[in-house]
């Protein structure tokens, strides 16, 4: 794919994007989780960068709010709907929710990482949308990039406390 003809995104925690054609989406994760989202058929897609799993019942009205797990799945609800497919027609890449700071007591006793893996999962399976690939847990940050027009999806894992990938 010729590097002028592609289109970039940055997600930044909280970001939604879905598109189709030349689009390449890039993020970073801590214990935020991504999902990405791709239609083998269509060639059509798109990634969600959230940071926590739910903020409770949404006042009428608001927007939804992809900083929210449950909110991030239903702003690919009404893409994937606007786009005239199924959700059961999509294959999931999920990537994230690590350990910022391993060693440390999280005194509440919540696992900010481990939680929005599980509510990924969760959401994912509630709409019968395969995982084919994850990279998940673990302590340390991630570099993530995503290709809409093939699906691939590349990953950078720095492990917490070292200076190796």
């Amino acid at each position: 794919m010729p590097a002028d003809s592609v289109q970039e995104v940055f997600l930044n925690p909280g970001d939604f994007h879905f598109a189709g054609g030349h689009t390449r989406i890039r993020t970073l994760l801590g214990s935020c989780v991504s999902i990405a989202l791709w239609h083998p058929e269509r060639k059509l897609g798109g990634m969600c960068h959230f940071i926590l799993p739910e903020r409770g019942q949404p006042a009428a009205g608001q927007e939804l709010d992809g900083r929210y797990a449950t909110e991030a799945m239903g702003l690919f609800d009404r893409a994937i709907g606007r786009a005239g497919t199924r959700p059961q027609d999509y294959r999931a890449k999920i990537f994230g929710g690590g350990n910022m700071f391993p060693g440390r007591e999280n005194h509440a006793g919540i696992q900010i990482g481990q939680r929005n893996i599980e509510v990924a999962h969760r959401l994912l399976a509630e709409r019968k949308i395969a995982v084919v690939a994850e990279h998940l847990g673990g302590a340390g940050h991630r570099k993530l990039v995503f290709d809409i027009w093939s699906g691939d999806a590349w990953l950078v894992f720095r492990e917490a406390g070292t200076n190796k990938n």
